[in-house]
């Protein structure tokens, strides 16, 4: 695969889980020129909910779709990952994942592939964050969103975060894109547990997984609430998943 050499602007890659048509992209990719030179490298596909999977027993297949613009036909961790090691021609100063056409909020981030994109770019020291907007229609004006973006952005690349660390930013319907950040903790969403057993046409029985949000936990200063008080909400993740106040609980255990 061909590299372009490196330019004066700092390099900005974009990624996803909706896939390389979403129109939620494309609002990101217009919005974000502001800041540096944009990649985009995305799912040829959908790949929502595929959390950080890696194609490590299948071959990715990489397509140029226009200038700086790659389709790779796996999930959006392969994206960052071929991005980083093969398509990009110099470092990234920065990684955005979205918009999302939908939130991805308390424990959705566990399964979120537009999260995982950029868990998968602070794996590799690279500053990241994540946007999604509650709206999931794909008619939506993300204009407004990908400008939410370019502020934290901005600010991501001039402050930075501890390593490790990567910021989850949600934007609410009907939002002004300079409207105020809050910011958050993670909060607690509340789904149907729900397997629905179908028949092929050949009486195989086959399921579909999950169901709607039916609540969410009322945390005060929880990314969900903030949501639903309609402010934007914005954050930071730790890929170090210890809980560190177990530690010496579980020591005792075992002492």
């Amino acid at each position: 695969m061909s590299q372009e050499p490196g330019g004066d602007k700092p390099l900005i890659l974009l990624s996803n889980d909706d896939s390389i048509d979403a129109p939620a992209l494309h609002a990101l990719e217009a919005a974000m020129h502001a800041l540096g030179e944009v990649w985009v490298v995305a799912p040829a596909t959908e790949q929502s909910g595929v959390s950080s999977a890696l194609s490590l027993h299948d071959p990715l297949r990489v397509r140029r779709h226009g200038e700086r613009r790659f389709a790779v036909s796996g999930t959006p961790a392969d994206c960052v990952y071929m991005a980083l090691h093969k398509l990009l021609p110099r470092r990234p100063a920065l990684c955005v994942s979205g918009i999302n056409q939908g939130a991805n909020l308390g424990d959705d981030v566990i399964y979120s592939g537009t999260v995982a994109a950029a868990v998968e770019a602070t794996l590799h020291d690279v500053p990241a964050m994540a946007i999604s907007h509650t709206s999931g229609g794909r008619k939506h004006d993300f204009g407004p969103v990908a400008q939410v973006a370019v502020r934290v952005a901005s600010e991501l690349m001039q402050r930075h975060m501890p390593r490790g660390t990567l910021l989850n930013v949600n934007v609410p319907r009907g939002v002004a894109a300079d409207a105020p950040i809050v910011v958050t903790k993670l909060g607690r969403r509340n789904y149907e547990r729900r397997v629905s057993e179908q028949r092929d046409p050949r009486g195989g029985a086959y399921y579909w997984i999950g169901g709607s949000e039916v609540d969410f936990d009322d945390l005060p200063g929880s990314d969900c609430n903030a949501i639903a008080a309609g402010q934007i909400s914005i954050t930071p993740l730790h890929i170090d998943l210890t809980h560190y106040r177990s530690l010496e609980a579980l020591r005792q255990w075992f002492r």
